[in-house]
């Protein structure tokens, strides 16, 4: 079965349909059938959150082959609808979704017709309005890794030495340390995003395909199947990069 990955989308719809079309072509001339795997950080910093959550919700009703795990981006929204003064864990300055600009919670809200004005109250009310509910279900729905006999796919990575069935939601969706620096044998070779590369680099015991396009970076598509991992571009496939 072919596989392929794509990395962090953050909100730029028109990245991701290009990406889409670019593995539809490939895909198409080596016989199709393949399966699309999304590695997370669907909202959030991009002009068109919504576009995306709609755009991937749309493709799996019509029985696209798409996998869509779930990024530490995918939870402020939905836990925000929830419980509104939640703040996630992993953020080390301490504060809001909302109330560190970085994250890009109000280029979210404004996705959705939602203007941030730094009331939390309102911008709540206004989530519960005008954010459909399936949309918020989905993202609390969504995966947090997808294994392959070919690799493992996951959005930040997983702490190592650690069962899969044990690994902790905040390990996948925020490590860093203690992944990124280690150079064991994994097993399955972990595919993720989360940590901003120039371009998608092959560690040994892991790939990483988040290129930035939060930031003005390419979104990447990496394709699997009897080769090794290949990076698609437009002029057909590449080699990717080792380290």
């Amino acid at each position: 079965m072919r596989l392929y990955a794509i990395g962090d989308i953050h909100g730029q719809l028109e990245l991701l349909k290009s990406a889409h079309e670019l593995i539809a072509g490939d895909d198409a001339a080596h016989g199709g059938g393949g399966t699309i795997i999304h590695v997370g950080d669907l909202l959030d910093r991009g002009p068109d959150s919504r576009g995306v959550v709609e755009h991937l919700m749309r493709g799996q009703a019509e029985g696209r082959p798409w996998i869509v795990l779930r990024g530490n981006h995918d939870r402020f929204l939905p836990r925000f609808a929830r419980q509104p003064d939640w703040i996630d864990a992993g953020l080390g300055s301490g504060k809001h979704w909302l109330d560190h600009p970085s994250l890009g919670g109000a280029e979210t809200l404004a996705s959705y017709g939602i203007e941030y004005d730094g009331d939390h109250a309102r911008a709540h009310a206004e989530v519960l309005r005008e954010v459909p509910e399936a949309h918020l279900r989905w993202l609390e729905s969504l995966p947090l890794w997808h294994l392959t006999p070919r690799a493992l796919f996951v959005h930040a990575g997983i702490r190592p030495g650690v069962d899969l069935a044990r690994q902790s939601e905040h390990d996948l969706l925020w490590i860093r340390n203690g992944f990124l620096d280690d150079r064991t044998d994994h097993g399955p070779l972990v595919v993720h995003g989360h940590t901003v590369v120039d371009h998608v680099t092959h560690f040994g015991n892991r790939l990483a395909i988040d290129t930035g396009a939060a930031y003005g970076g390419p979104l990447s598509a990496v394709v699997f199947d009897d080769a090794p991992p290949q990076l698609l571009t437009r002029e057909g496939r590449a080699l990717i990069a080792r380290h």
